[in-house]
């Protein structure tokens, strides 16, 4: 199984070029031409694109790694896995749950959504669009989200996901024998390993402690993609945080 990457150089719907720079040889980009200025239309695009690159990936016996801005892309790999038949665990590492709705959101960001959309929560238009099923909750872990809204949180701690507040747990925890999709944005890391995030919040793992988990997942043998959601480029002028970054990610996909 060798790695096949796609970039997606977007925040939600609107263009982030510098993303590309992480782009080396071979990998394909899912930048496609917008037809209307619709936001859905647009988003629906991108993961119509990532939905097409991981069916093709993974019916070729090859692993979909996507680096992308955002987290709602993880609804278009989603679909792409279904498509080829793949029922996978979700691990989602994060230090915001995604897991508003616009119910219960206080600031109606649609990227603080994708996860309560993955397992059939709130508005599904981005998932019927991409012809994404919901997962049930039970085969999702969300790691860390140490950084909850008030109903978002409440949200959480009645659903049936399998929250995990530490890494080091993570490592102890039974992950079953699905195939593993996961899904890691990299805020999670602590700020003082990667201070250029977007959205930073307090505290969280330090580089090496989630290098090991990292290592661990790989481990597994069972790892059938990745998607990375990057850091603000335009902070990272010593391009501390992408080393950090960078680092955790490659060891997990090797």
């Amino acid at each position: 199984m060798q790695n096949q990457f796609i970039v997606t150089p977007f925040f939600i719907d609107q263009s982030q070029p510098q993303i590309e720079q992480l782009a080396s040889e071979g990998w394909q980009i899912n930048k496609p031409a917008f037809v209307n200025d619709d936001r859905y239309t647009r988003m629906t695009a991108l993961n119509h694109g990532l939905a097409d690159f991981t069916a093709k990936t993974i019916t070729a016996g090859d692993r979909p790694i996507s680096v992308n801005g955002d987290c709602c892309v993880t609804i278009g790999i989603t679909a792409g896995l279904q498509r080829a038949g793949i029922d996978p665990l979700l691990i989602w590492l994060d230090a915001h749950g995604d897991f508003n709705t616009f119910e219960t959101t206080p600031s109606q960001f649609i990227g603080g959504m994708p996860l309560a959309m993955l397992v059939g929560k709130g508005d599904q238009t981005l998932m019927e669009n991409a012809g994404t099923k919901p997962l049930p909750e039970e085969q999702v872990i969300l790691a860390d989200a140490r950084d909850l809204d008030i109903a978002e949180g409440v949200a959480v701690r009645s659903s049936k996901l399998r929250h995990i507040h530490y890494m080091d747990d993570l490592i102890k925890h039974d992950l079953g024998d699905r195939p593993i999709y996961v899904h890691f944005d990299t805020d999670i890391l602590n700020s003082e390993d990667a201070p250029s995030m977007a959205y930073v919040a307090e505290g969280g793992p330090k580089t090496d402690a989630l290098i090991k988990v990292m290592q661990h997942l790989a481990n597994t043998g069972r790892v059938v993609a990745v998607s990375m959601t990057v850091w603000d480029m335009a902070k990272d002028t010593d391009k501390k945080t992408q080393e950090a970054c960078m680092a955790c990610f490659n060891a997990l996909i090797g």
